[in-house]
């Protein structure tokens, strides 16, 4: 990899990083479940991507960053699933109590 080729991969990733920092710190809190759903569908195909890859033995350097990538991916995607399924269940109804325990209290 030539050096300016480098230099541009490593302003891209910074570029990202920075709007990707501002588009989600400007979410506001009603939006988070939509999001973290849009957010682990995008990071299963980043997690296709690193295994692809991972696996594709151009390289020690590319199998150890796709490895990587894939234990980033991955927690990212499961800890996505997580926090969305809790954040849900907060919306749920809690079921009504009995017949028996509402004669009861009265």
């Amino acid at each position: 990899m030539s050096p300016d080729t480098l230099i541009t991969a490593l302003y891209v990733f910074a570029l990202a990083a920075f709007l990707g920092y501002l588009v989600i710190s400007r979410v506001p809190p009603l939006l988070h479940t939509p999001l973290m759903s849009a957010t682990n569908a995008i990071s299963g195909i980043s997690l296709i991507g690193s295994i692809v890859t991972a696996g594709a033995d151009y390289n020690m350097v590319s199998t150890v960053l796709g490895f990587t990538a894939v234990v980033c991916s991955t927690t990212n995607v499961v800890g996505g699933f997580v926090i969305t399924d809790r954040m849900l269940r907060m919306f749920k109804r809690k079921p009504s109590p009995k017949k028996e325990e509402q004669i009861g209290r009265g």
